[in-house]
């Protein structure tokens, strides 16, 4: 294992997850844990990527639950003692364009934050120690353009709130832990052709992790508590 960079993404399973796990690996040369509630629906990208000799690690993980994040902390605190970057792409999209915030169901709004803002923040607290123990971590947060105050709209309420949170969250982690090295950023994919983004979407998954990429690989020098789209810093 050496010096080889642990690389940890959740909702690994598809669409951007399944995207960033599979360049970081091939091309990056990290150990990747991919992670996903189901680990079975991990074993079609492991099988695929152990034909060109590279391995995954795969873990279950329910971002959700507290329980769950605690044993994937545990088990990547034993096996490795660190963690190099951490890739929060876990997220779900329960609301649509047509939907009021008048009229949004609180559950769909507790149900989006449970994953889309507390899952991130729940796995960041666990695995923090192991980042900090790399002393070079990297957190790419999966934000969206939705959730942009400077370019807010009406339509997916539930979801665009959950963004937008969620870039709170980027910007306070990157102070609290600027001492230790690690660099927290928010990036948003753009609009992608994956479960989430529909076939229509003009952007394919390759394209919409270059940037996740760039900031899970980002030198000393890179940028922290920032928001980013194609390698470019845009408003909040």
């Amino acid at each position: 294992m050496g010096s080889q960079p642990i690389t940890v993404i959740t909702g690994a399973s598809r669409g951007l997850g399944r995207a960033a796990a599979s360049h970081l690996a091939t091309v990056e040369g990290h150990l990747v844990v991919a992670t996903a509630r189901k680990p079975a629906d991990l074993e079609a990208l492991r099988a695929r990527l152990a034909l060109t000799g590279h391995s995954l690690a795969c873990q279950p993980l329910d971002v959700t639950d507290d329980h769950s994040v605690a044993a994937l902390a545990m088990w990547l605190a034993e096996r490795f003692g660190r963690v190099n970057v951490l890739i929060n792409n876990a997220g779900v999209s329960l609301d649509h364009y047509s939907t009021s915030l008048l009229e949004l169901p609180f559950e769909t709004l507790r149900t989006t934050l449970e994953t889309n803002l507390f899952g991130v923040l729940r796995v960041t607290q666990a695995l923090a120690p192991l980042l900090r123990a790399s002393r070079a971590g990297r957190v790419v947060n999966l934000a969206s353009g939705m959730g942009q105050l400077a370019d807010m709209a009406s339509g997916v309420p539930a979801y665009r709130i959950s963004k937008t949170a969620l870039n709170a969250v980027t910007r306070i982690l990157a102070a609290e832990m600027a001492d230790s090295g690690v660099k927290v950023n928010s990036v948003c994919p753009g609009w992608c052709r994956t479960d989430l983004g529909g076939l229509d979407a003009p952007r394919s998954p390759e394209q919409g992790i270059d940037t996740v990429v760039w900031l899970a690989t980002l030198p000393e020098a890179g940028p922290s508590g920032g928001f980013f789209r194609d390698r470019q810093p845009i408003p909040w």
